[in-house]
């Protein structure tokens, strides 16, 4: 990879913040499938290119099933991005992903709806079908798994996220199926993000912030909105450590 290549960053607001990165500019982008869910921030991390988009707009206005993915997508091929480290709270369907701060999952099932879910609109010649047996880049996921471990947290490396249109929580009933289905995390934001980015040749690995176990998933209460919310608090500093270290990994392979 070129010492010059754009790492991109889509999480959440509080993840612009990364240790080390200087802000240089702010850029509105417009795309054929209309705005991206906020301006890009572009800037530095040790001399390694960085631009991050925050997924839900600013302030966490647009809900999952809202999130203009396409555009999100197209901005950040259109202004240079080599690559993609996608951030996305997950609850945990099984006890062992609840042990560890973060996952990195390598599968995905799509349970998602009404969603744009790709390119090929059957307009500009045949369509591609893209190979999407493995979702998410195996050497990115590496970067990621090296910079938990290079800062001192722990993350469940591999397994499946189950995407689902949210923004409500599951119900018991939902979470034994995904929990049949062979799913270890659920949440609601890497797809159909991970499948434009593989249309779009765009390297993608996500790095998941547990947060808690889901409704039905095991015989303890149901977690509070103010736990789920203070999980994600307390992990948002250490995502912000990992990210900006797999950012500068990613610049040395």
């Amino acid at each position: 990879m070129s010492a010059e290549s754009l790492t991109a960053i889509i999480g959440g607001t509080a993840l612009s913040q990364l240790p080390g990165m200087r802000v240089e500019s702010r850029r509105v982008v417009r795309t054929p499938f209309g705005e991206p869910a906020g301006a890009l921030l572009f800037g530095r991390i040790d001399g390694a290119p960085i631009v991050f988009l925050a997924r839900h707009g600013y302030g966490h206005t647009l809900p999952p099933h809202k999130v203009n993915y396409r555009a999100n997508l197209v901005a950040l091929r259109d202004v240079g991005a080599a690559r993609v480290f996608a951030v996305s709270s997950v609850a945990a369907l099984i006890p062992s992903l609840l042990e560890t701060r973060f996952s990195i999952p390598d599968q995905v099932i799509d349970y998602t709806w009404g969603r744009a879910h790709t390119f090929e609109e059957g307009v500009d010649g045949p369509i591609r079908q893209i190979d999407f047996n493995e979702p998410f880049d195996a050497a990115l996921r590496q970067v990621l798994q090296r910079a938990v471990t290079g800062v001192g947290s722990t993350a469940h490396f591999g397994g499946t996220y189950g995407c689902v249109n949210g923004p409500r929580h599951a119900t018991a009933a939902e979470v034994r199926k995904l929990i049949r289905d062979g799913n270890h995390m659920v949440g609601s934001t890497l797809m159909p993000e991970a499948a434009l980015a593989r249309e779009l040749d765009l390297p993608y690995a996500a790095l998941c912030v547990v947060t808690h176990m889901a409704a039905g998933s095991h015989a303890g209460p149901v977690a509070s909105e103010a736990l789920i919310s203070g999980s994600r608090a307390e992990a948002v500093p250490v995502a912000q450590v990992v990210l900006a270290e797999a950012c500068k990994l990613a610049q040395g392979q």
